[in-house]
């Protein structure tokens, strides 16, 4: 997948995944002061910027698995994406027109006002989590849809890395500016208005870009056949069987009846992961928890830690300015880190090719590891600063490469998704196992074939290619090894227990990090616990199989 007009057909593919991360962004950066304003205490808004990945835990399999199974006319993940685009957009309305919503709903109350601004607020904030960080499932899914190849594959995943970042720079740099001096804040009502505003543009436009591009195989229904001299019939009944039929495989139709049919299937396969897909969750978890830690408390970090700021003082004193400060530097860190992480996409496929999947992912996880160490002992803001810009490197290729193994593994589902359990079948004497001999019966207990050579009676078995297992059979029938079948397995919901790891890595530290850090009574337990988490993660990652020769060891 070369030349300028691949790349840019994925630039624009990737267009949603851009104003996602923006929306996302901007708009959960500028919650907290809106909640605040709000009267919700500081201990509660925590608590409710951890509804959106608790919801995402529950209904992401559901809708990355349901993505496989439908048969709409508009696609497979299309009419998952526009669902969830809805979400968006009316959590991008709700958010800052809360007060005025919940004066017209009020009828002159004033408790009643506040209690519904609260409860829009809350509505509109979990609404944009959830539906923000779900929409991700689907567009990875389509990704991986419209790109096989492993190289092509990789390529469209280091893209999506780099809109990604492009959206986060973007959308942490917008509530930054002063949009309540423009001529446009005036007619909209304020800055909180003019930057939602803005935000709803953009993402209208990002969706209608990528399900421009983005084509989907579907099916239609079967035409009609009429035979030479014959008509259309138009009876009443036809119409209205074809216009039901039409009905029953529409998007939102189709949507619902298969959410609703999968469940329960859904989550036993959610549980009975392949070994492959179990490692690769594992190691992703503990560095998303490393990466997730760091991101969510580093500018407290540098308000408290370096700064030796207060955010509890009084505004105007000292210790208040210091924090103030503290949080402008720690915003310019994660800023400088999102360029990092966006630099580093567009050259991962190129590293990847020269060094290799394992060495890329293992070096970036150490360099964070590195890097959140040297934070936690130096006291230097601008070698902090640039130690924060270095972490860029380790969230592009979580991002990007556990994605692009994902399609692998799918793409080579005989070699990567087989089950590792190997059980023993006693048959006429004999004692078969998997790992020993492959050996068929075909005409009774005296007929033994084998796919290699048979000399002098005996059966000949070569360990040259541990890649091959040829079934067991007698009769037509399996000879008691047990394997589970994931041949039906769909990509969407591997994407979709990958996505988990990234919700769950955030929910984790926002439950007990405060515990830590009252214990330890340090801010610096912050950046000490991503290094931890980090450094399980590289263990972890050491088991992951990049390729085939890793089965075999």
């Amino acid at each position: 997948m070369t030349g300028w007009r691949s790349q840019w057909r994925l630039v624009l593919l990737n267009s949603l995944t851009c104003g996602l991360e923006i929306c996302v962004a901007a708009g959960i950066t500028y919650v907290p002061p809106l909640l605040l304003e709000a009267g919700v205490e500081e201990q509660y808004m925590t608590m409710v910027l951890g509804i959106g990945p608790v919801l995402g835990l529950l209904f992401i399999p559901l809708i990355g698995s349901a993505s496989d199974q439908c048969n709409s006319s508009y696609g497979r993940r299309r009419p998952f994406i526009w669902l969830l685009s809805l979400g968006v957009l009316l959590a991008l309305f709700i958010i800052p027109h809360a007060d005025v919503l919940a004066a017209n709903l009020s009828w002159g109350s004033t408790r009643r006002n506040q209690a519904l601004q609260v409860g829009l607020l809350i509505l509109g904030v979990g609404l944009l989590d959830f539906c923000g960080q779900v929409c991700f499932t689907p567009l990875e899914a389509l990704l991986s849809d419209l790109y096989r190849e492993r190289d092509d594959c990789g390529q469209a995943f280091a893209m999506f890395s780099f809109m990604v970042s492009l959206g986060g720079c973007i959308g942490y740099l917008l509530p930054a500016l002063d949009w309540s001096g423009g001529l446009l804040s005036f007619y909209l009502g304020g800055q909180a208005e003019c930057l939602f505003s803005l935000l709803i543009l953009i993402f209208v436009v990002s969706v209608l870009v990528t399900m421009k591009v983005s084509e989907e195989p579907s099916s239609t229904l079967e035409p009609v056949l009429l035979e030479p001299g014959g008509c259309i019939p138009r009876s009443c009944c036809y119409l209205f069987q074809c216009k039901l039929r039409a009905l029953k495989s529409g998007p939102l139709m189709c949507l619902l009846r298969t959410c609703w049919s999968m469940t329960p299937a859904i989550y036993r396969s959610y549980c009975h992961v392949p070994r492959v897909m179990r490692q690769l969750c594992l190691a992703q978890l503990c560095s998303w928890m490393g990466v997730m830690s760091f991101m969510l408390f580093y500018t407290d970090f540098v308000g408290e830690g370096l700064y030796e700021g207060v955010p509890s003082a009084a505004p105007g004193t000292i210790l208040r300015q210091r924090y103030d400060e503290g949080i402008r530097m720690g915003s310019l860190g994660l800023f400088l880190q999102c360029a990092t992480s966006t630099l580093f996409s567009l050259v991962m496929s190129r590293l990847v090719h020269l060094f290799g999947s394992r060495v890329v992912y293992l070096s970036s996880m150490v360099c964070f590891t590195f890097s959140a160490l040297v934070i936690c002992l130096s006291k230097s803001v601008l070698l902090v600063t640039a130690m924060s810009a270095l972490t860029g490197f380790a969230y592009a290729t979580l991002q990007t490469l556990p994605y692009t193994l994902t399609c692998h593994y799918h793409k080579e589902k005989e070699v990567y998704m087989q089950n590792s359990k190997t059980k023993k079948a006693h048959t006429n004497g004999f004692t078969i196992a998997r790992d020993s001999v492959c050996l068929t019966l075909d005409n009774g207990p005296g007929d033994l074939n084998h796919k290699s050579d048979i000399s002098n009676g005996h059966v000949s078995y070569s360990r040259d290619e541990p890649e091959y297992y040829p079934p067991l059979h007698q009769n037509g029938a399996a000879l008691g090894l047990e394997s589970e079948d994931f041949e039906k397995r769909g990509v969407g919901l591997d994407f979709a227990i990958l996505d988990s790891t990234f919700l769950l890595s955030q929910v984790f530290p926002t439950l007990f990090m405060g515990m830590i850090v009252q214990f330890t009574e340090s801010v610096t337990a912050y950046i000490a616990s991503s290094a931890i988490f980090s450094a399980i993660g590289i263990y972890f990652a050491t088991h992951i199989i990049f390729d085939q020769k890793d089965l075999r060891s």
